[in-house]
Protein backbone atom coordinates (compact mmCIF):
# COMPACT_ATOMS: atom_id res chain seq x y z
CA UNK A 1 0.00 0.00 0.00
CA UNK A 2 1.07 3.52 -0.67
CA UNK A 3 0.05 4.72 2.77
CA UNK A 4 -1.21 3.12 5.97
CA UNK A 5 -4.90 2.37 5.58
CA UNK A 6 -7.38 1.04 8.09
CA UNK A 7 -7.90 -2.61 7.43
CA UNK A 8 -9.62 -5.51 8.94
CA UNK A 9 -10.32 -9.02 9.39
CA UNK A 10 -9.36 -9.27 5.74
CA UNK A 11 -5.79 -9.01 7.00
CA UNK A 12 -6.54 -11.55 9.71
CA UNK A 13 -7.40 -13.93 6.88
CA UNK A 14 -4.11 -13.15 5.14
CA UNK A 15 -2.13 -13.67 8.34
CA UNK A 16 -3.74 -17.00 9.03
CA UNK A 17 -3.32 -18.22 5.47
CA UNK A 18 0.38 -18.04 6.21
CA UNK A 19 -0.21 -20.03 9.40
CA UNK A 20 -2.16 -22.64 7.45
CA UNK A 21 0.43 -23.06 4.72
CA UNK A 22 3.66 -23.00 6.66
CA UNK A 23 5.11 -24.27 9.90
CA UNK A 24 5.81 -21.98 12.81
CA UNK A 25 9.06 -20.10 13.08
CA UNK A 26 9.06 -20.80 16.81
CA UNK A 27 10.37 -23.95 18.40
CA UNK A 28 7.88 -26.61 19.55
CA UNK A 29 6.00 -25.59 22.66
CA UNK A 30 7.74 -26.55 25.83
CA UNK A 31 5.33 -24.93 28.27
CA UNK A 32 1.62 -25.48 28.54
CA UNK A 33 -0.84 -25.93 31.32
CA UNK A 34 -4.50 -26.76 31.58
CA UNK A 35 -7.27 -25.44 33.73
CA UNK A 36 -9.69 -27.88 35.33
CA UNK A 37 -12.47 -25.34 35.68
CA UNK A 38 -13.43 -22.29 33.66
CA UNK A 39 -12.61 -18.85 34.94
CA UNK A 40 -15.44 -16.34 34.94
CA UNK A 41 -13.15 -13.45 35.80
CA UNK A 42 -13.67 -10.40 33.62
CA UNK A 43 -9.90 -10.21 33.32
CA UNK A 44 -9.36 -13.67 31.88
CA UNK A 45 -10.15 -15.10 28.45
CA UNK A 46 -9.22 -17.75 25.92
CA UNK A 47 -7.97 -16.97 22.42
CA UNK A 48 -7.97 -19.47 19.55
CA UNK A 49 -5.78 -18.52 16.60
CA UNK A 50 -2.29 -17.01 16.74
CA UNK A 51 -1.67 -15.53 13.32
CA UNK A 52 -0.29 -12.00 13.25
CA UNK A 53 -3.61 -10.48 14.31
CA UNK A 54 -4.39 -13.08 16.97
CA UNK A 55 -0.91 -12.68 18.43
CA UNK A 56 -1.31 -8.90 18.49
CA UNK A 57 -4.61 -9.27 20.36
CA UNK A 58 -3.03 -11.67 22.86
CA UNK A 59 -0.10 -9.33 23.53
CA UNK A 60 -2.44 -6.39 24.09
CA UNK A 61 -4.44 -8.33 26.66
CA UNK A 62 -1.30 -9.64 28.40
CA UNK A 63 0.16 -6.13 28.56
CA UNK A 64 -3.06 -4.95 30.19
CA UNK A 65 -2.77 -7.61 32.88
CA UNK A 66 -5.29 -10.11 31.57
CA UNK A 67 -4.93 -13.84 32.09
CA UNK A 68 -4.91 -15.29 28.57
CA UNK A 69 -5.16 -18.94 27.57
CA UNK A 70 -4.09 -19.48 23.96
CA UNK A 71 -4.40 -22.24 21.40
CA UNK A 72 -3.19 -22.57 17.83
CA UNK A 73 -3.23 -25.42 15.36
CA UNK A 74 0.55 -25.05 15.05
CA UNK A 75 1.54 -25.39 18.74
CA UNK A 76 4.90 -23.59 18.44
CA UNK A 77 3.10 -20.34 17.73
CA UNK A 78 2.24 -20.11 21.42
CA UNK A 79 5.83 -20.27 22.72
CA UNK A 80 6.61 -16.55 22.65
CA UNK A 81 3.28 -15.71 24.27
CA UNK A 82 3.83 -18.30 27.00
CA UNK A 83 7.14 -16.59 27.74
CA UNK A 84 5.18 -13.35 28.12
CA UNK A 85 2.73 -14.89 30.57
CA UNK A 86 0.08 -16.67 28.53
CA UNK A 87 -1.08 -20.21 29.23
CA UNK A 88 -0.92 -22.59 26.27
CA UNK A 89 -3.78 -25.06 25.95
CA UNK A 90 -3.06 -28.46 24.46
CA UNK A 91 -6.34 -28.45 22.53
CA UNK A 92 -9.10 -26.12 21.45
CA UNK A 93 -11.45 -27.90 23.87
CA UNK A 94 -9.05 -27.21 26.74
CA UNK A 95 -8.86 -23.54 25.78
CA UNK A 96 -12.64 -23.24 25.60
CA UNK A 97 -13.03 -24.93 28.99
CA UNK A 98 -10.59 -22.56 30.66
CA UNK A 99 -12.61 -19.34 30.49
CA UNK A 100 -16.10 -17.96 30.05
CA UNK A 101 -14.94 -15.54 27.34
CA UNK A 102 -13.66 -17.31 24.21
CA UNK A 103 -12.29 -15.35 21.24
CA UNK A 104 -11.66 -16.97 17.84
CA UNK A 105 -9.33 -15.39 15.26
CA UNK A 106 -8.82 -18.13 12.69
CA UNK A 107 -8.37 -18.68 8.95
CA UNK A 108 -12.04 -18.67 7.98
CA UNK A 109 -15.49 -19.65 9.20
CA UNK A 110 -14.90 -23.32 8.36
CA UNK A 111 -11.82 -23.25 10.60
CA UNK A 112 -13.91 -21.89 13.45
CA UNK A 113 -16.39 -24.72 13.07
CA UNK A 114 -13.61 -27.30 12.91
CA UNK A 115 -11.79 -25.91 15.96
CA UNK A 116 -14.93 -25.74 18.09
CA UNK A 117 -16.34 -29.08 16.99
CA UNK A 118 -16.88 -31.24 20.05
CA UNK A 119 -16.17 -28.45 22.55
CA UNK A 120 -18.65 -27.63 25.29
CA UNK A 121 -19.96 -24.12 24.66
CA UNK A 122 -22.64 -24.20 27.33
CA UNK A 123 -22.60 -20.88 29.17
CA UNK A 124 -19.72 -19.52 27.09
CA UNK A 125 -19.44 -16.07 25.54
CA UNK A 126 -18.05 -16.62 22.03
CA UNK A 127 -16.55 -13.66 20.18
CA UNK A 128 -15.51 -14.44 16.61
CA UNK A 129 -13.27 -11.92 14.83
CA UNK A 130 -12.49 -14.28 11.94
CA UNK A 131 -12.95 -13.08 8.36
CA UNK A 132 -16.32 -14.05 6.96
CA UNK A 133 -19.46 -12.91 5.20
CA UNK A 134 -22.54 -11.50 6.94
CA UNK A 135 -24.47 -14.72 6.24
CA UNK A 136 -21.67 -16.80 7.74
CA UNK A 137 -21.69 -14.64 10.87
CA UNK A 138 -25.44 -15.02 11.30
CA UNK A 139 -25.24 -18.79 10.78
CA UNK A 140 -22.33 -19.08 13.23
CA UNK A 141 -24.32 -17.09 15.76
CA UNK A 142 -27.30 -19.43 15.43
CA UNK A 143 -24.91 -22.38 15.68
CA UNK A 144 -23.37 -21.02 18.89
CA UNK A 145 -26.71 -20.18 20.51
CA UNK A 146 -27.97 -23.70 19.74
CA UNK A 147 -24.99 -24.97 21.76
CA UNK A 148 -25.76 -22.81 24.77
CA UNK A 149 -23.45 -19.84 24.09
CA UNK A 150 -23.92 -16.15 23.57
CA UNK A 151 -22.35 -14.90 20.33
CA UNK A 152 -20.70 -11.74 19.05
CA UNK A 153 -19.16 -11.28 15.62
CA UNK A 154 -16.33 -8.83 15.02
CA UNK A 155 -14.89 -7.03 12.00
CA UNK A 156 -11.42 -5.64 12.65
CA UNK A 157 -10.72 -2.21 11.18
CA UNK A 158 -6.98 -2.28 11.86
CA UNK A 159 -3.74 -3.95 10.85
CA UNK A 160 -1.69 -5.81 13.50
CA UNK A 161 0.70 -2.91 14.32
CA UNK A 162 -2.34 -0.80 15.27
CA UNK A 163 -3.53 -3.29 17.90
CA UNK A 164 -2.89 -2.18 21.48
CA UNK A 165 -2.04 1.33 20.29
CA UNK A 166 -5.08 3.55 21.00
CA UNK A 167 -3.67 6.55 19.18
CA UNK A 168 -3.44 4.50 15.97
CA UNK A 169 -7.22 4.78 15.62
CA UNK A 170 -8.02 1.12 15.00
CA UNK A 171 -11.34 -0.31 16.09
CA UNK A 172 -13.50 -3.40 15.82
CA UNK A 173 -17.12 -3.56 14.70
CA UNK A 174 -19.13 -5.89 16.95
CA UNK A 175 -22.61 -7.24 16.33
CA UNK A 176 -24.72 -9.91 17.97
CA UNK A 177 -25.55 -10.31 21.66
CA UNK A 178 -25.71 -6.90 23.30
CA UNK A 179 -25.57 -8.54 26.70
CA UNK A 180 -22.29 -10.24 25.82
CA UNK A 181 -20.88 -6.96 24.52
CA UNK A 182 -21.80 -5.10 27.71
CA UNK A 183 -20.44 -7.88 29.94
CA UNK A 184 -17.04 -7.84 28.24
CA UNK A 185 -16.91 -4.25 26.97
CA UNK A 186 -13.76 -3.46 28.96
CA UNK A 187 -11.89 -6.54 27.75
CA UNK A 188 -12.91 -6.02 24.13
CA UNK A 189 -11.72 -2.41 24.26
CA UNK A 190 -8.15 -3.40 25.19
CA UNK A 191 -6.84 -4.40 21.72
CA UNK A 192 -8.70 -1.66 19.83
CA UNK A 193 -11.68 0.65 20.04
CA UNK A 194 -15.13 -0.92 19.93
CA UNK A 195 -18.18 -0.04 17.85
CA UNK A 196 -21.29 -2.06 18.58
CA UNK A 197 -23.57 -2.04 15.51
CA UNK A 198 -26.59 -4.06 16.56
CA UNK A 199 -28.08 -7.43 17.41
CA UNK A 200 -27.91 -8.69 13.81
CA UNK A 201 -24.75 -10.80 13.95
CA UNK A 202 -23.99 -10.12 10.29
CA UNK A 203 -23.76 -6.36 10.55
CA UNK A 204 -20.16 -6.24 11.79
CA UNK A 205 -18.97 -8.22 8.77
CA UNK A 206 -21.18 -6.19 6.44
CA UNK A 207 -19.85 -2.82 7.55
CA UNK A 208 -16.31 -4.18 7.63
CA UNK A 209 -16.55 -5.26 3.99
CA UNK A 210 -18.37 -2.08 2.98
CA UNK A 211 -15.56 0.10 4.34
CA UNK A 212 -12.93 -2.12 2.73
CA UNK A 213 -14.77 -1.92 -0.57
CA UNK A 214 -14.52 1.85 -0.39
CA UNK A 215 -10.82 1.50 0.38
CA UNK A 216 -10.19 -0.74 -2.61
CA UNK A 217 -12.07 1.62 -4.89
CA UNK A 218 -9.80 4.42 -3.69
CA UNK A 219 -6.70 2.27 -4.16
CA UNK A 220 -7.78 1.47 -7.71
CA UNK A 221 -7.86 5.19 -8.46
CA UNK A 222 -4.52 5.74 -6.75
CA UNK A 223 -3.01 2.91 -8.79
CA UNK A 224 -4.31 4.43 -12.03
CA UNK A 225 -3.01 7.88 -11.11
CA UNK A 226 0.54 6.68 -10.43
CA UNK A 227 0.54 4.49 -13.53
CA UNK A 228 -0.26 7.55 -15.65
CA UNK A 229 2.55 9.76 -14.36
CA UNK A 230 5.40 7.51 -13.31
CA UNK A 231 6.83 7.22 -16.81
CA UNK A 232 7.38 10.98 -17.07
CA UNK A 233 10.94 11.85 -16.14
CA UNK A 234 10.07 15.45 -15.32
CA UNK A 235 7.20 14.61 -12.96
CA UNK A 236 8.47 13.92 -9.46
CA UNK A 237 6.46 11.24 -7.70
CA UNK A 238 7.48 12.83 -4.41
CA UNK A 239 5.89 16.11 -5.48
CA UNK A 240 2.90 14.43 -7.14
CA UNK A 241 2.00 12.37 -4.06
CA UNK A 242 0.72 15.22 -1.83
CA UNK A 243 -1.26 16.58 -4.79
CA UNK A 244 -3.06 13.26 -5.12
CA UNK A 245 -3.58 12.90 -1.38
CA UNK A 246 -4.95 16.41 -1.00
CA UNK A 247 -7.25 15.99 -4.01
CA UNK A 248 -8.76 12.76 -2.65
CA UNK A 249 -9.23 14.40 0.75
CA UNK A 250 -11.04 17.34 -0.86
CA UNK A 251 -13.43 14.89 -2.54
CA UNK A 252 -14.40 13.20 0.75
CA UNK A 253 -17.57 15.35 1.23
CA UNK A 254 -19.05 13.52 -1.77
CA UNK A 255 -19.60 10.58 0.62
CA UNK A 256 -22.06 12.60 2.70
CA UNK A 257 -23.78 13.93 -0.41
CA UNK A 258 -24.34 10.41 -1.76
CA UNK A 259 -25.76 9.30 1.59
CA UNK A 260 -28.13 12.27 1.72
CA UNK A 261 -29.32 11.70 -1.84
CA UNK A 262 -29.91 7.99 -1.22
CA UNK A 263 -31.95 8.87 1.86
CA UNK A 264 -34.05 11.50 0.09
CA UNK A 265 -34.38 9.77 -3.28
CA UNK A 266 -33.49 13.07 -4.99
CA UNK A 267 -30.35 12.43 -7.02
CA UNK A 268 -30.39 15.66 -9.05
CA UNK A 269 -30.29 18.43 -6.42
CA UNK A 270 -27.05 20.26 -5.68
CA UNK A 271 -25.15 18.39 -8.41
CA UNK A 272 -21.98 20.21 -9.44
CA UNK A 273 -21.05 17.94 -12.37
CA UNK A 274 -23.98 16.02 -13.79
CA UNK A 275 -23.81 12.57 -15.28
CA UNK A 276 -24.13 13.76 -18.88
CA UNK A 277 -21.10 16.02 -18.43
CA UNK A 278 -19.06 13.30 -16.76
CA UNK A 279 -19.85 10.69 -19.41
CA UNK A 280 -18.84 13.17 -22.10
CA UNK A 281 -15.42 13.31 -20.47
CA UNK A 282 -14.81 9.55 -20.45
CA UNK A 283 -12.93 9.54 -23.79
CA UNK A 284 -10.39 11.91 -22.27
CA UNK A 285 -9.58 9.46 -19.47
CA UNK A 286 -9.43 6.46 -21.77
CA UNK A 287 -7.44 8.34 -24.43
CA UNK A 288 -4.92 9.66 -21.91
CA UNK A 289 -4.40 6.18 -20.54
CA UNK A 290 -3.68 4.80 -24.01
CA UNK A 291 -1.35 7.70 -24.80
CA UNK A 292 0.61 6.92 -21.63
CA UNK A 293 0.74 3.20 -22.39
CA UNK A 294 -1.55 2.45 -19.45
CA UNK A 295 -4.52 0.11 -19.43
CA UNK A 296 -7.82 1.80 -18.49
CA UNK A 297 -9.24 -1.48 -17.16
CA UNK A 298 -9.44 -0.25 -13.56
CA UNK A 299 -11.76 2.57 -14.62
CA UNK A 300 -13.82 1.13 -17.49
CA UNK A 301 -16.24 -0.94 -15.34
CA UNK A 302 -17.27 2.21 -13.50
CA UNK A 303 -17.44 4.19 -16.74
CA UNK A 304 -19.71 1.49 -18.20
CA UNK A 305 -22.10 1.88 -15.28
CA UNK A 306 -22.11 5.66 -15.76
CA UNK A 307 -23.04 5.19 -19.42
CA UNK A 308 -25.85 2.78 -18.55
CA UNK A 309 -27.31 5.20 -16.03
CA UNK A 310 -27.16 8.00 -18.61
CA UNK A 311 -28.86 5.82 -21.21
CA UNK A 312 -31.67 5.35 -18.70
CA UNK A 313 -32.44 9.06 -18.90
CA UNK A 314 -30.66 10.30 -15.80
CA UNK A 315 -28.27 12.83 -17.28
CA UNK A 316 -29.09 15.60 -14.78
CA UNK A 317 -28.12 13.45 -11.80
CA UNK A 318 -24.72 12.95 -10.25
CA UNK A 319 -23.34 9.45 -9.79
CA UNK A 320 -25.53 8.39 -6.86
CA UNK A 321 -27.92 6.51 -9.15
CA UNK A 322 -25.19 3.97 -9.91
CA UNK A 323 -26.00 2.48 -6.50
CA UNK A 324 -29.46 1.65 -7.90
CA UNK A 325 -27.86 -0.12 -10.87
CA UNK A 326 -25.71 -2.27 -8.59
CA UNK A 327 -28.57 -3.29 -6.31
CA UNK A 328 -31.01 -3.95 -9.15
CA UNK A 329 -28.47 -6.16 -10.95
CA UNK A 330 -27.62 -8.23 -7.86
Amino acid sequence: MLAPAPSTSLFVMTDNVSDALSSSSFSPSSSSSSSSSPSSSSRSLSLLGLGAMGTAFARAWLAAGYSVTVWNRTPGRADALVAEGATAAASAAEAVAANALVVTCLLDDASVGAALEGTDLTGKDLVDVTTGTPAQARARGEWAVARGARFLSGGIMAVPPMIGVPEAGGYVFYSGSHGLFETHRAALAVPAGTRYVGENAGHAALQDVALLSGMYGMLAGVTQAFALVRGEADISLKEFTPLLSDWLTSMAPVIEQVAEQLASGDYASDVASNLAMQVAGIPTFVGTAHEQGVSPELLTPYFDLMKRRLEGGHGTEGVTGIVDLLTSDA
